[in-house]
């Protein structure tokens, strides 16, 4: 009788220790966590997937913007969360120019990208090299001989320190041997306003900021900065075409905190992959130049650790004085 007992004892513990294995996801709101304000490419990705990725989930998802210290703040709020799969994070490639830049100043990073699983790659698009249209110079070359005659006299603007076409610019400095001075501002719109205004010669800014200046006839664009010509501007040539070992997009992607169950991290992998063929979110995309370019977790874990060592070693030749 007693060993009868033990051993129903024991299956019950057995089927109780298994039973959080077995619950359902999701069962609740799960939150996308932007670590930017509204308006930029991580919101404005995160608004039309949201709705997207919860008519495959059939669950409520919900965008939350934790913006703060250039995005340090929402990324290591989901890096600390519970990695139960309801808090995740929708961001750019700042998981890994933030670290790095703080183990360039001597500081421990807030977090690390070791405390994450990716989860996909949602977009990735190019920035565009762009002067005004009275600028001297018709060519990459044209810029990069100007350049060499006098280090540190033509203005580049960015949207800040570590940003996109801050790490775009010194990307191409780097491979060109010239330096050009920074002048960071608040913002994509910002940074395209100093350069349109006079207050700084170039900038890389994303094809939806630039767009809208080149068809104003107020910018002529030099080059892009990724793999390929774009179809909006085939006659623009990309930097490596020119020669230079340059390769930096804006992209957005998505990611869960490390430790997330592996049945957790397949539902959100088989969404995810539904949630981006979205009519809806495809065409948000499109609208704002950033179409889709999906990458599932393993496609984008090879990519995401190849593109974070490629902004890591441009930090790390920067120095500790990448607003100068």
């Amino acid at each position: 009788m007693v060993r009868v007992l033990l051993a129903s004892v024991l299956v019950l513990l057995s089927l109780a220790s298994a039973a959080p294995a077995q619950e359902p996801y999701p069962t609740r709101p799960v939150t996308i966590v932007a670590p930017y304000p509204p308006g930029g490419a991580a919101d404005l990705t995160a608004r039309p997937f949201a709705p997207a990725l919860e008519r495959v989930l059939k669950s409520p998802v919900v965008v939350l913007n934790k913006p703060g210290a250039g995005g340090a703040v929402g990324t290591q709020a989901v890096a600390v969360a519970k990695p139960d799969g309801y808090n995740i994070l929708l961001t750019v490639f700042s998981i890994a120019t933030i670290p790095e830049a703080d183990r360039v100043a001597g500081r421990t990073p807030t977090f690390t990208r070791d405390q994450f699983v990716p989860i996909a790659r949602l977009n990735a698009d190019p920035t565009l090299l762009m002067v005004r249209t009275d600028a001297p110079w018709k060519t990459v070359k044209d810029l990069v001989e100007d350049a060499k005659k006098r280090p540190d006299e033509i203005l580049y603007a960015s949207a800040g320190p570590f940003t996109v076409a801050h790490m775009a610019m010194e990307v191409f400095m780097q491979a060109a041997g010239i330096r050009l001075r920074h002048l960071p501002t608040t913002g994509g719109g910002p940074a395209m306003t100093a350069v349109l205004g006079g207050h700084a010669a170039v900038s890389s800014l994303s094809t939806g900021a630039v767009s809208p200046q080149v068809k104003g006839g107020k910018v002529r664009v030099l080059a892009n900065t990724g793999a390929k010509r774009l179809a909006a501007f085939p006659d623009v040539p990309t930097l490596k075409e020119l020669g230079y070992d340059v390769e930096v997009y804006l992209w957005t992607g998505l990611f869960a905190p490390k430790d997330v169950p592996a049945p957790v991290l397949k539902v959100l992998r088989d969404a995810t992959r539904l949630a981006v063929r979205d009519p809806e979110f495809t065409a948000a995309s499109e609208k704002m130049q950033m179409p889709p370019a999906y990458q599932d977790t393993d496609e984008f874990k090879a990519w995401w650790d190849k593109d974070s060592e490629m902004l890591a070693a441009a930090i790390r030749r920067m120095g500790k004085a990448p607003a100068k």
